[in-house]
């Protein structure tokens, strides 16, 4: 798989399994919203900075955005639509 959509691949599975909307990551990480999607999408490349503020708003290792999924794995489906509220 290739890197990019590996971290993409990782991103939406933390994102999706901790119940956290792309606009409060966004708001978590200090990066716009539509960067979120576009990175879960594969389009982008970020930065080592933008992985490290994702980590913390997820509250994982770096590590867990380059695991590799497991053979059938199916990508994360989206969370329901509708606001999300902000866990603490």
């Amino acid at each position: 798989m290739e890197i990019r959509r590996l971290v993409a691949w990782n991103i939406r599975r933390l994102r999706v399994a901790r119940g956290v909307s792309q606009e409060i990551l966004a708001l978590d990480a200090q990066i716009d919203r539509t960067y979120v999607s576009r990175l879960e999408r594969g389009m982008e490349n970020p930065t080592v900075v933008v992985l490290d503020r994702l980590v913390a708003a997820l509250g994982c290792s770096i590590f867990e955005l380059f695991a590799v999924p497991a053979r059938g794995d199916k990508f994360p489906q989206p969370l329901r639509k509708g606001r999300r509220r902000r866990v603490e």
